[in-house]
C-alpha cells in the first residue's frame, strides 16, 4: 500500500460523500425557508461548503485513526497506521490539516469571513470531532451523542448558505443527531459481536427518524415527493439490521453500520424532497452510486 492510497483509506472517501449530501440537503432547506432558488446562490458558496465538510469530515475521521492506533494494531491490524503504511505523525498531520483547511473553506463563504455562521459551525464541527476522537467514543451514551452532534452540525453548515435559515431550522439538527447516535451505538458491536437489546433500540430511533422526516414532509405538503426516497432509505438500513439482529456477530453488524452510514445519502435526499426541492434530492441521490463505489474500495467503518 502507497502512502497516497493510505491516506485516501484513512479518509474514508465514501463517507465524505456521505457528508456532501448533508450540505446540499441543508441547502435545500435554506432555500425553503428563503423563498429562494438555486438560481439566487453564488455557485462557489456551495462549492466552499462541500469543501469545507469533505476536510472537516476526512479530518475527523483521520484523527480518530491516529487515537485508536494502539487498538488497531490489536483489533483493525490492517488498518493503514498499524500496518505500518503510513506513521501516527504523518497521519495525525494530515488530520489536523484537513480540519483546518475545512475551516477556512468554511470562512470564505460570507463576509466578514471570521465572524459567519458558516466559520462557526465549522469550528464547532471539529471541536466535536476531536472530543470525539479523543475521548467521546469511550462513553456509552455521551460518545453516540457527540458523533451524532457532529453530523448534525453538518447539516447546519449546509443550511448556513443563508444563515437567516438557521433560525427557524436548526432543530432539524436533532434528527441526524439520533440516527447517527443509534448508528455509533450499533457499531460497538462491529469486532466482538452485539447485543440484541441495542439492535432493537437502533430500529426504534431509525424508525423515529423517517417518521420525523415524513411529518415534516405533511407539514410541507410535499410528502409526496418525500415518501419514495424515505422508502429506499428505510429499505436499506432496515434489511441488514434485521440480519444483524436474527445474528448479532460482528461481521453482520457491519454490514448493517456500513449501510446505516451511505444510507445518509437518501436520508438527505428525503429532507431536500421534503422541503419541496425534487431537482436537489436527485441530485443528492445521484451520490449513491459513488458512495457504493468507493465504499467497495475503501473502508466505511
Amino acid at each position: 500500500m502507497n502512502t497516497t492510497i493510505a491516506m485516501l483509506r484513512l479518509m474514508r472517501p465514501a463517507n465524505i460523500i456521505t457528508a456532501v449530501s448533508d450540505i446540499l440537503a441543508g441547502a435545500a432547506i435554506a432555500l425553503f425557508a428563503g423563498n429562494a432558488d438555486w438560481r439566487a446562490v453564488p455557485v462557489v458558496s456551495v462549492l466552499l461548503l462541500v469543501a469545507a465538510t469533505a476536510g472537516l469530515y476526512g479530518g475527523g475521521v483521520v484523527l480518530n485513526d491516529v487515537f485508536d492506533a494502539e487498538l488497531d494494531r490489536v483489533e483493525r491490524p490492517e488498518r493503514p497506521i498499524p500496518s505500518g503504511a503510513i506513521g501516527r505523525g504523518a497521519a495525525a498531520l494530515l488530520g489536523a490539516a484537513l480540519l483546518v483547511a475545512g475551516i477556512v473553506a468554511a470562512g470564505f463563504v460570507h463576509r466578514p469571513h471570521w465572524l459567519s455562521a458558516s466559520f462557526l459551525l465549522a469550528g464547532a464541527i471539529a471541536v466535536a470531532a476531536v472530543i470525539y476522537d479523543k475521548w467521546g467514543k469511550h462513553h456509552s451514551l455521551a460518545g453516540p451523542l457527540n458523533m451524532g452532534l457532529c453530523r448534525g452540525l453538518n447539516l447546519l453548515l449546509g443550511m448556513s448558505l443563508l444563515p437567516e435559515a438557521l433560525r427557524n431550522y436548526w432543530l432539524l439538527a436533532l434528527v441526524p443527531i439520533v440516527y447517527i447516535a443509534s448508528i455509533t451505538m450499533v457499531s460497538r458491536g462491529e469486532v466482538h459481536g452485539g447485543s440484541r437489546r441495542t439492535l432493537h433500540s437502533a430500529v426504534a430511533l431509525y424508525a423515529i427518524v423517517a417518521a420525523s422526516i415524513f411529518l415534516i414532509s405533511v407539514r410541507n405538503g410535499t410528502w409526496a415527493y418525500a415518501l419514495p426516497f424515505l422508502l429506499l432509505f428505510a429499505g436499506m438500513i432496515f434489511a441488514p439490521l434485521r440480519k444483524a439482529i436474527r445474528d448479532p456477530r460482528g461481521p453482520l453488524i457491519g454490514k448493517a453500520v456500513k449501510a446505516g452510514v451511505i444510507a445518509l445519502i437518501l436520508m438527505n435526499a428525503a429532507w431536500a424532497a421534503a422541503f419541496g426541492n425534487l431537482p436537489a434530492a436527485l441530485l443528492i441521490l445521484a451520490l449513491l452510486p459513488l458512495s457504493l463505489g468507493l465504499a467497495k474500495a475503501f473502508m466505511v467503518t
